[in-house]
């Protein structure tokens, strides 16, 4: 295997946008490729956990490529629903997805819930498949409630239903202030960290180890 091939790592994702964030965390030590990039498909997400989904993305792209996988799987779970959405908060109301119809759905879901009662959180798995026989998870959480109206413009999916603490909604926060306390970010941070122990050391030119922070 070349140098090269030791510090990629295949993103199991068509979304541009983790492509991105994922490149930003690790810095430049270690090359971050599409699952498209290298010509690698994604399996039907079949798994009744988001580490499962998470933990079959990632094998079966680290099983077509031969290099490290990473994939995710996220989703809210709302306590009123006996966590519903769950793995299933993408399509909730659907295929294809939408968000203003699950949003809407959601909303009807817990009509007459009382505030109280509307706890819920976002969770994110990630799995790193070093190999498709060795893989590391990593997970993120984040606690809130549902609004009883959308507020905000920013985010995506629930997120202008997602109630924090501070009384704001997940889309009422800028994109640094949401990665900072998101699932997603607490999750790939933890991944980040296991990737470039493993694999984002290059090597020097002289033949020592040299580790770059992202």
């Amino acid at each position: 295997m070349t140098q090269i091939e030791r510090n990629t790592v295949v993103l199991a994702s068509g979304n541009p946008g983790k492509l991105e964030e994922l490149r930003s965390l690790l810095g430049s030590s270690v090359k971050v490729v599409s699952a498209a990039d290298m010509g690698a498909t994604l399996p039907e997400e079949t798994g009744t956990t988001f580490e499962e989904n998470a933990i079959l993305k990632a094998r079966a792209v680290a099983e077509q490529t031969g290099l490290v996988a990473l994939a995710d799987d996220s989703g809210l779970e709302v306590d009123a629903l006996g966590g519903a959405p769950g793995v299933y908060s993408a399509r909730y109301a659907g295929i294809p997805s939408d968000d203003a119809r699950n949003n809407q759905k959601l909303l009807a879901a817990l009509n007459g819930v009382e505030e109280a009662d509307r706890t819920a959180r976002f969770r994110c798995a990630i799995a790193i498949a070093f190999t498709p026989a060795e893989i590391r998870t990593t997970i993120g959480t984040c606690e809130g409630q549902i609004a009883f109206e959308p507020r905000g413009s920013g985010g995506f999916g629930y997120d202008p239903l997602f109630v924090l603490s501070s009384g704001k909604t997940m889309a009422e926060l800028d994109a640094g202030e949401k990665n900072e306390i998101s699932h997603r970010g607490q999750a790939m941070r933890a991944a980040a960290k296991l990737l470039r122990e493993r694999v984002g050391h290059p090597t020097s030119t002289d033949g020592r180890n040299q580790h770059v922070g992202g």
